[in-house]
């Protein structure tokens, strides 16, 4: 199944989901899905993959090893990053109003099936 494919099941599994992006370790856009737009997207994808790296290396100075999942939440918007393998990670941007408890459920079955994808 396609990565589109898959991020297109996950903003339409997401009530107030407005878009998906799957990138790679320095932020470049693998695929994308959304009702936004595409370069806003883009942006976004990006700079969460920089908070993605640093969490990481604040999580690997605490003596653990895995990072499962960041929420990050703002007065309009929630946004969730999950790291797919080591080298590609999973943003979704919702609005705030809606289920934050549903779109980590979805977040992550996509990020499991994006990682057997990527094999």
């Amino acid at each position: 199944m396609s990565f589109k494919v898959l991020l297109g099941q996950l903003v339409g599994n997401v009530p107030g989901a407005q878009g998906a992006i799957i990138a790679d370790w320095e932020g470049e856009a693998v695929d994308q899905v959304g009702l936004m737009d595409d370069y806003d997207l883009k942006i976004i994808g990006a700079h969460k993959g920089v908070i993605l790296h640093n969490m990481r290396e604040v999580v690997a100075r605490l003596g653990d090893d895995h990072l499962s999942e960041i929420v990050i939440t703002t007065s309009r918007a929630q946004m969730l990053v999950l790291p797919v393998t080591s080298d590609y990670y999973l943003v979704l941007t919702l609005d705030r109003s809606d289920s934050l408890g549903r779109a980590l459920f979805e977040a992550r079955r996509c990020a499991q099936a994006l990682q057997r994808e990527i094999g």
